[in-house]
C-alpha cells in the first residue's frame, strides 16, 4: 500500500492498495474534512490517476473513501479563505475548477474502468465524482445531492457529470432543489449500479472490479474509450465510430482467442493484445 500525505498533515490524504488480481483501490483519506476536494486533494488524485494510466498491471480501479462521508465536494473553508486574496479569490477559483475538471476527465479517459464504492454522503463535487465513475456501488446508507443552490453557488460543474449519468429532468431537479437522494432512489435513476448493506460494500465493489479485471484488458480499454467517444454523438456518427471500434477490436489477438475459445467450448487465455 502506498500513500500521499497532505502538507502539514499527519495522515496520508490518499491511499493506494494494489491487489494481486489487477484491482487497485484508491481511498480518499481526509475523514476529518469530510473527504472534501481541496486543491491538493484534487492534484494528488490527478497524479495518482496519471500513474495508474501508465501501469499495465492495473486492470480496474475502485475509488473509495474513509470515514462516514464519501466526499462533501469542494473545501468551502479553503474557498472562503481565498476571499482575502488580492483578486478576491478569482485566480484560485479558476485553478481549482480547472483542476477538478481535469480530474473528472482523467477518470473518463483512464484506460482502466473505475468503480466508485460509496459508503456515505456524496454532495456537490463529491456527487460529481460518483457520477463520473464508470460504475458505482453504494451502501444503503449512502445519499447524494447537489446542494450548491442552498448557499448561492449553483453546482454547474457537478451538473456536467450528473446530466450525463441521469435523465435531464432528474438532474435539473437535483440541481434546482438540492434535496438529498437516497441510495435506492439513486439506483432507480441510474446514478449507481448496486445498493448493498454497508458491511458488503467493499466486498461487492471488489468482486465487481475483479470480474472486470478478469477480462481482456485490451478489450475493456477499447470498449471504454469507444463508449465515451460515441455516447454524445449524433446517431449516424455514433454508429460510424462504434463500427470502427468493433472492426479494430476484431483484428486484435484477444478477439481471435475469445471467439475461438467460445466456438471450441474452452476458457480463453487473454494476452491483452
Amino acid at each position: 500500500m502506498s500513500a500521499t500525505t497532505e502538507a502539514g498533515a499527519a495522515a496520508p490524504m490518499l491511499l493506494r492498495d494494489d491487489h494481486a488480481n489487477g484491482v487497485t483501490v484508491l481511498t480518499l483519506n481526509r475523514p476529518a474534512s469530510r473527504n472534501s476536494l481541496s486543491l491538493q486533494m484534487l492534484e494528488t488524485l490527478e497524479n495518482a490517476l496519471a500513474a495508474i494510466a501508465e501501469d499495465a498491471s492495473v486492470r480496474c480501479v475502485v475509488l473509495a473513501a474513509a470515514g462516514p462521508v464519501f466526499s462533501a465536494g469542494h473545501d468551502l473553508r479553503e474557498i472562503n479563505a481565498h476571499r482575502a486574496d488580492l483578486d478576491h479569490g478569482r485566480g484560485f477559483y479558476d485553478r481549482a475548477m480547472e483542476t477538478c475538471a481535469r480530474v473528472m476527465q482523467a477518470i473518463t479517459a483512464l484506460p482502466q474502468p473505475v468503480v466508485a464504492a460509496v459508503q456515505g454522503v456524496a454532495t456537490a463535487a463529491g456527487c460529481q465524482l460518483v457520477a463520473t465513475c464508470d460504475l458505482a456501488v453504494a451502501s444503503d446508507q449512502a445519499r447524494f445531492c447537489t446542494p450548491g443552490v442552498d448557499i448561492g453557488l449553483f453546482c454547474s460543474t457537478p451538473a456536467v457529470a450528473l446530466a450525463r449519468a441521469v435523465p435531464r429532468k432528474v438532474a435539473m431537479e437535483m440541481l434546482m432543489l438540492g434535496d438529498m437522494v437516497g441510495a435506492e432512489e439513486a439506483l432507480r435513476i441510474g446514478l449507481v449500479n448496486r445498493v448493498v448493506a454497508p458491511d458488503q460494500l467493499m466486498t461487492v465493489a471488489l468482486e465487481l472490479a475483479g470480474r472486470i479485471a478478469a477480462r481482456s484488458a485490451l478489450t475493456v480499454r477499447m470498449g471504454k474509450r469507444g463508449f465515451y467517444r460515441q455516447v454524445d454523438l449524433p446517431l449516424a456518427d455514433a454508429y460510424r465510430e462504434a463500427a470502427c471500434v468493433m472492426a479494430d477490436n476484431l483484428m486484435a489477438h484477444d478477439a481471435v482467442e475469445g471467439i475461438g475459445a467460445f466456438l471450441a467450448k474452452r476458457r480463453p487465455t487473454w494476452q491483452d493484445r
